[in-house]
């Protein structure tokens, strides 16, 4: 089975633009084309599309796709590899999410602060909340 680009995107829910990018960054190799010159992507083609968005999804760049796909091609991907490519991803990504977390926390407490000054001053009152004083600040130390 061939498709066309137009074709191929709509099954893989991608826009043609992405699909011309990894060709042109060599994510994927250059397809068939036509006499009139559209291109045509075969299974292979579609599986390795598929495969590469499947790989976005799960938080793969695309250095680290294209890596996984060359060793793929030259069959020196073993099992092992694959384990350890996807231990180290799954790192970063809990890594991102401590981040994360400490990041809501933070954006929490500024949100508590909001909701004060807010109660106490209104609508009108600029938000402090970036600023070096706060409406809270100022009240603690009049007293």
């Amino acid at each position: 089975m061939m498709l066309r680009i137009g074709e191929l995107s709509r099954k893989l829910g991608v826009n043609p633009q992405t699909i011309y990018f990894y060709e042109r960054i060599g994510l994927i190799p250059k397809p068939k084309r036509t006499r009139s010159g559209y291109r045509l992507f075969d299974e292979q083609d579609i599986e390795r599309l598929f495969f590469i968005h499947q790989a976005k999804t799960l938080g793969l760049n695309l250095d680290e796709i294209k890596e996984i796909l060359s060793l793929q091609e030259s069959q020196t991907l073993g099992c092992r590899e694959v384990y350890r490519r996807l231990a180290v991803k799954v790192d970063q990504i809990q890594q991102q999410i401590s981040q994360l977390q400490a990041l809501k926390v933070k954006l929490v407490q500024l949100l508590h602060c909001c909701e004060e000054n807010l109660h106490h001053y209104g609508l009108t009152t600029p938000c402090i909340v970036f600023g070096e004083t706060l409406h809270k600040t100022k009240n603690t130390s009049e007293g």
